[in-house]
């Protein structure tokens, strides 16, 4: 492949905080790129060339999409994979990841069913349909996660089931087709980005640890605070999961970490993912770049991690929904050591992701395996995010 700049357009079905990012990315590269979402004004719009306002599976928008682009991805599963499909055919532009990954994915039950038939380790899961039936598996299994199989995400459509007299109040919360997962005793929550390229090509980010509270993810710690033997076993599983699935891109793969040392697939999103927003910073090529370039069939860039880094989530702390002003941001901006990224929302409401900032050490070996540096690290993210907010005036 010749390449030249400027370069291709691109579409992406989501113009979110991912859409934004992957624009910010590649803008250099002389990538020009066009995003498809129902917001006007949307998050990605400042920094990409156009957007088409529709709803994410408005066949005939997709398809004006695809007329203007020379290849199309997206940053959100709620994109249609039939309606990505016949674009695709019908303009001769290519779709990365493929559509039959997207389907795979968008239903947590058929994903994880696909991962244990490929001997892929997961948690202990079963289809729910009833109240009856939730009940006689909360028994078994002695509590459970109670997933919606569609449309969750940020920790909405799941459900924790502690004993038989909840199920049939968390049934009714999912409100539509369910998984019970097992609940596990785990020493941390972890993940891997993973990525696709031309030829069969596969690479992966360094392991990175992933804090969460409330199902909502809050900090990302990378190198993750894990033994050698986990960290060599999440990135096998990460490689065993890029094999199975179909389609160039990046793939955000979420694993436990048991008490026992095992590692467990959680769920795969195809796409950059809120784990890999430290790649930013903290990495050689980042997590938006370097999906770009998978999608394009251009050469990947590298993975290495350049730096310890630590990325905490800017949430809303306001308890109601008002128009986002966010307030403090000039101690982060005085830190030497931080970065902060805005996604460009209008309204602030609880608990939604508006924005991140990553603190990196740099002076610091990358390779060195210093947990009490990690420590220090996360503790002077949080200080910095915390200094944030949404309230007061």
């Amino acid at each position: 492949m010749s390449i030249t700049l400027p370069g291709p357009t691109l579409g992406i079905v989501g113009g979110g905080q991912l859409g934004r990012m992957m624009g910010e990315a590649v803008a250099r590269l002389g990538v020009d790129v066009v995003v498809l979402d129902p917001t006007p004004d949307c998050p990605a719009s400042p920094v990409v060339s156009d957007q088409i306002v529709a709803d994410f599976d408005d066949a005939d928008a997709v398809y004006e999409l695809a007329s203007r682009v020379d290849a199309l991805t997206f940053e959100i599963e709620l994109a249609d994979p039939d309606v990505l499909a016949e674009a695709s055919e019908k303009h001769d532009v290519p779709v990365q990841p493929d559509p039959d990954t997207l389907r795979t994915i968008q239903d947590k039950l058929v994903q994880k069913e696909a991962l244990a038939d490929a001997g892929i380790p997961v948690p202990e899961f079963v289809a729910v349909a009833t109240a009856e039936g939730l009940e006689r598996v909360v028994e078994e299994f002695g509590g459970v996660m109670l997933k919606a199989r569609e449309g969750g995400y940020d920790g909405r459509g799941n459900v924790p089931v502690e004993s038989p007299d909840e199920a049939a109040d968390a049934l009714a919360e999912v409100s539509g087709d369910a998984m019970a997962e097992e609940f596990l005793d785990f020493e941390r929550e972890i993940a891997v980005m993973g990525l696709k390229g031309a030829d069969g090509e596969t690479r992966t980010y360094p392991v990175t640890e992933t804090v969460h509270r409330e199902e909502i993810l809050r900090e990302s710690v990378v190198p993750a605070r894990s033994d050698d033997p986990v960290i060599a076993e999440a990135e096998a599983v990460a490689r065993d999961v890029l094999e199975l699935l179909d389609g160039r891109g990046v793939y955000g793969i979420e694993l436990f970490e048991t008490r026992e040392g095992e590692v467990l697939v959680n769920e795969i999103a195809p796409r950059p993912h809120n784990s890999g927003h430290w790649t930013i910073e903290g990495a050689r090529t980042s997590q938006f770049e370097n999906h770009v370039r998978a999608v394009l069939g251009w050469p990947l860039g590298p993975t290495d991690l350049v730096a310890p880094a630590v990325t905490a989530n800017v949430l809303g702390d306001t308890d109601e929904t008002r128009p986002a002003t966010l307030r403090g941001v000039d101690g982060v901006l005085a830190a030497p050591d931080a970065d902060l990224h805005w996604y460009g929302k209008d309204d602030v409401r609880p608990l939604r992701k508006m924005g991140h900032l990553t603190a990196t050490d740099r002076d610091a070996d990358a390779e060195a395996d210093d947990e009490a540096d990690r420590d220090a690290l996360l503790s002077r993210a949080r200080e910095l995010r915390d200094g944030l907010t949404f309230t007061g005036e």
